[in-house]
This record gives structure tokens, C-alpha cells and sequence, in this order.
């Protein structure tokens, strides 16, 4: 596809996708904001607008963020809890084309435990969940499990993280121009979908260590030696 692609963050109005959605914004991307209350969308959406010169961004219930973006780039940025019920309330909006990305974790916080611990999924990851509930032609990527919203949310700071990039070939390819907007994050080549199983995995990790060495702004991956 010709040019940079737009980009529809549902959830975008949690600190990880609002983090995302501010540097998305300031790296002069087309960004829609996907909430289930639009109300929520449309107040993310102006406070990003009144605090980035020239943001091209709007707020939207989820499903019409998704069509806002047809054949584009779809994030999913909502608590694994929320998975099933927010892809079937957009799998008429989504496309043949479009990309789901998938940054969901399948923390333990879903059944009341803490989040430093993780559930099975049964499909193995929330990025392969995802892959058996979008419809055909839908393309699913995983990535940003691992950034923190603190960081994405320090805006003039670099995040300084990898974020490793697991699915087909060319749909990575379509996921590191995001990677790039973001001042301070590499992107990895993290080969087949079947590997977020562990990548999801590191999330829970990294949030023990958090919690260890009371690390409020959050720690991250760096892949050494590539």
C-alpha cells in the first residue's frame, strides 16, 4: 500500500493506547481512537489534538474506528478480559486487507489474580485467539506487548525498548513503520505468530520485575547484539 497507513487503536483511551496514540499523532500519522463509549474516544481524541500541533485524530465508537480504517492498520489495546467481545463487535467492520495488531496479555488480573502471573490460553497466545476469531482475509500481527504506558506517555523522552513483531512476513513488514514513529524502540523480527505465546509471556515477567525493584515508570527488552 502507497504511503504512510492510518491507524484505528481501540482501547486508545487506556494509558498504553493513548500512549501509542500520542506518539502516533506526533509522528504525523492518520489516527482514529476506538472506544466501546464514544464519549470516552471523543475526549481522548481532543485532549490529544489540543496538545500535538496538527494531529490528524478523531474519536469513534469501536467499530466505526475500524471502518475509518479499512484495509489499514487496526491496534487492539484492551485488556485480554475484553478480547472475544470486542473482536465481535467489529468483525463486520474489519476488511480483507486490514492488519490486526495484537498487544493482548493474558494476565492473571482476568480471574482475579495478580498481574505478575499469566493464564493459559488455549490457542497457545492472544495474538493466535485473535487469528481464530477475525475473519478471513484479516491479517493478525503481535507487537507493543512489552512497552511501557508510563514511557509512551513521557512524551520528548525516548521509550528506549525493542518490541518484538511475531506473524506472517509481510505483515511484520507492515508493522515497523509503527515501530519507527516511536522515538527510542527497535523493531525485532520476531518471526511466525506462534511465538507471542512467549513474547505475552514477558509482559507478566517484566511487571514482577516492576514491582521488585519499584520501578513505577516501567522497565523493557533490549535484544543485544543485532
Amino acid at each position: 500500500m502507497a504511503g504512510r497507513e492510518a491507524v484505528a487503536i481501540l482501547g486508545g483511551t487506556g494509558d498504553q493506547g493513548l500512549g501509542l496514540a500520542y506518539r502516533f499523532a506526533e509522528a504525523k500519522r492518520t489516527l482514529r481512537i476506538g472506544s466501546r463509549k464514544q464519549q470516552r474516544a471523543l475526549a481522548a481524541a481532543e485532549e490529544i489534538r489540543a496538545r500535538v500541533e496538527g494531529a490528524d485524530v478523531e474519536g469513534l465508537e469501536n467499530a466505526s474506528a475500524v471502518r475509518a480504517v479499512a484495509g489499514q492498520i487496526v491496534i487492539l489495546s484492551v485488556p485480554f478480559e475484553h478480547t472475544v467481545s470486542t473482536l465481535a463487535s467489529i468483525r463486520d467492520a474489519l476488511e480483507p486487507g486490514t492488519l490486526l495488531v495484537s498487544m493482548g496479555v493474558p494476565l492473571a488480573t482476568a480471574i482475579g489474580d495478580v498481574a505478575s502471573r499469566s493464564v493459559g490460553v488455549s490457542q497457545g497466545s492472544v495474538a493466535e485467539l485473535c487469528r481464530d476469531l477475525v475473519p478471513a482475509g484479516v491479517e493478525v500481527v503481535s507487537a507493543f506487548q512489552n512497552v511501557s504506558a508510563h514511557r509512551l506517555l513521557a512524551r520528548g523522552e525516548p521509550v528506549e525498548c525493542d518490541v518484538v513483531v511475531s506473524g506472517k512476513k509481510s505483515a511484520r513488514e507492515r508493522v515497523y513503520p509503527l515501530c519507527e514513529d516511536i522515538p527510542g524502540v527497535r523493531a525485532i523480527n520476531g518471526g511466525q505468530l506462534y511465538n507471542a505465546r512467549y513474547v505475552e509471556q514477558w509482559t507478566a515477567f517484566l511487571i514482577g520485575v516492576n514491582v521488585r525493584y519499584r520501578v513505577r515508570e516501567g522497565t523493557g527488552f533490549r535484544i543485544t547484539h543485532i
